[in-house]
């Protein structure tokens, strides 16, 4: 193909002919094509030997972050269970009639009443009195009664007034793993009287189900639920692990690290001398912690096939491509063998000499519409950058960093003009309801009604920020000597814009919204005035909220 260009050259021209194969080996093509074959070939080398590597290091990179996203939903499932049950235990504990620990069998009776209308201690309930003897129990197991639970730490931990998770036993009275936990039951006087304590089998429906029945990949994948407080195992998806001491310090690295309070995941080697992919995630109502596992035989099973066929496929590959790339070489540079040949009959004298014809876009010209484009388009990143910088992402008002320059320049403006500086700090009352009862996002919608409700009272000169969680900070500049009114009047519209309803989803909820009010003095700088404006709005909280307090 490079020899197309001397196809016109005259063969009786004495130093043409034997030229032709010299002029293929000198080629542009053919060294190009060369150059190619031989970095074709080395990348194919080298990405046999790199790839696993790389392979291995990317997908570790995955499969760890998809252990940890198991672990996770794991661990809030757990939690989400011990946290119901200490919430009944510590309200059933608060509802417990005292009169009745001194009636044993009328006591069995309430207890038998609580159980019936709750299914969380499927193991039972039982109070126990200030010896840890227990009085009373439902359903009654055999031996339990009159027992003293006096050496069980949950029962020692209630009896100092707190609500405490055991450890993890063969229970005494029922035989099989469970968990045991106790709420203090305090008289008037806040005195501990007793201890009430609730049995929650290991094995029980609804409970550890998610963690026990579950499996990841097709060997010995699955999960693990620690107790370091107890150094034990206290249930698994591998069965004979429950209740099953930790390993000695130094056969697993990453359990190591867990122990010593390292959440997160990583490769390690197991008690088995198998190295596993690991994620561990905190179950932080227990203080324990769920461990996903999956042996790196199936993790990186891939890796292997991906190598075998990488190199099947490079060879194929480089044949095809030293065949294509030929084929795109010559026809890319087409045009400049036609202008070789052509200069080289003027050289000839066989052709006129005349410029010759330009048949293409320019480069230049494509190169400096592709860097205006990109230089634009950094613009605009610039631009949407500079506002992430200085505006709230949620609500698109004004941030911390921007009303501070803002609040700077109002107090510059106003010693030069004469004019009075009014700064209100706003904090939402029940927010925290509707964020623990709906969820974030229920949360992060009312907090964009109450901006929209914000912003329709205020004026356009006016800077409403938001700087916190529920905290709003309103900004009024250029007040006249009536300043101090002005901006009472603004507040009042602000409780009044509060007043209606938030409507989210199918439910209504209450809002309101306690603010505090200072105004700029000739000394007044930007954080002392957001300091003595969130100063008089703790006082409207204390107040009871949904008030104005002045500075």
């Amino acid at each position: 193909m490079p020899a197309v260009y001397t196809a016109n050259i005259k063969s009786t021209d004495p130093e043409v002919a034997p030229m032709t194969l010299r002029r293929i080996f000198d080629s542009i093509i053919t060294r190009l094509l060369i150059l190619v074959v031989c970095l074709v070939c080395i990348g194919s080398l080298a990405r046999y030997y790199a790839l696993g590597h790389f392979l291995r290091q990317d997908l570790s990179t995955v499969m760890q972050e998809q252990q940890l996203a198991l672990a996770s939903y794991v661990a809030r499932d757990i939690d989400d269970k011990i946290s119901q049950r200490q919430t009944l235990l510590t309200h059933l504990a608060s509802d417990l009639p005292q009169q009745l620990l001194q009636r044993p069998e009328q006591l069995r009776q309430w207890l038998r009443q609580q159980y019936q209308y709750q299914s969380l201690f499927s193991g039972g309930l039982f109070v126990a009195d200030l010896h840890g003897r227990a009085i009373a129990d439902y359903p009654v197991a055999p031996g339990r009664a009159e027992r003293s639970y006096i050496e069980r730490d949950y029962i020692r931990a209630a009896l100092q007034g707190n609500s405490y998770i055991g450890r993890p036993v063969i229970g005494q009275a029922l035989g099989i793993p469970v968990l045991p936990m106790a709420a203090p039951v305090f008289n008037r006087d806040m005195q501990v009287v007793g201890v009430l304590a609730g049995i929650t089998p290991l094995t029980s429906g609804g409970f550890l189900d998610l963690l026990q029945k579950a499996q990841i990949g097709h060997d010995s994948g699955g999960f693990v639920l620690v107790s370091p407080r107890d150094n034990l195992f206290v249930a698994s998806s591998q069965k004979g692990m429950s209740l099953k001491k930790l390993p000695a310090s130094g056969i697993n690295p990453l359990h190591d690290r867990a122990m010593a309070g390292y959440r997160g995941s990583g490769i390690t080697t197991n008690a088995d001398g198998q190295e596993e992919v690991a994620a561990i995630v905190s179950v932080p109502s227990s203080g324990w912690f769920v461990v996903a596992r999956l042996p790196s035989s199936e993790a990186f099973a891939t890796v292997g096939h991906v190598q075998t066929f990488a190199i099947r496929g490079a060879i194929v590959a480089t044949v095809l491509f030293a065949l294509l790339a030929s084929a795109c070489m010559y026809y890319v540079l087409r045009p400049l063998f036609h202008a070789a040949a052509d200069a080289e009959r003027m050289t000839r004298g066989e052709l006129p000499l005349v410029p010759l014809a330009i048949r293409r876009n320019d480069e230049v010209g494509h190169f400096i519409a592709a860097f205006n484009r990109l230089l634009r388009k950094l613009h605009e990143q610039q631009a949407q950058l500079e506002r992430i910088a200085h505006h709230d992402t949620l609500t698109g008002l004004p941030n911390r960093l921007l009303l501070a320059d803002r609040m700077k320049l109002a107090l510059a403006q106003s010693r030069r003009h004469g004019k009075h500086v009014a700064l209100l700090f706003m904090d939402l009352d029940g927010f925290k309801h509707i964020n623990d009862s709906q969820g974030h996002d229920a949360g992060d919608e009312a907090l964009r009604m109450v901006t929209s409700r914000l912003l329709a009272v205020l004026r356009e000169t006016d800077t409403l920020a938001r700087i916190g969680g529920d905290e709003f900070v309103l900004l009024l500049c250029d007040l006249d000597e009536q300043a101090r009114e002005v901006a009472r009047i603004v507040a009042e519209k602000c409780l009044a814009a509060m007043q209606p309803p938030l409507r989210i989803g199918t439910e209504e909820f209450q809002l309101g919204i306690s603010i505090g009010l200072t105004l700029a003095t000739a000394d007044s700088t930007p954080d002392s005035l957001l300091q003595e404006a969130d100063q008089a709005m703790y006082l409207a909280k204390h107040a009871g909220g949904n008030c104005l307090m002045r500075n």
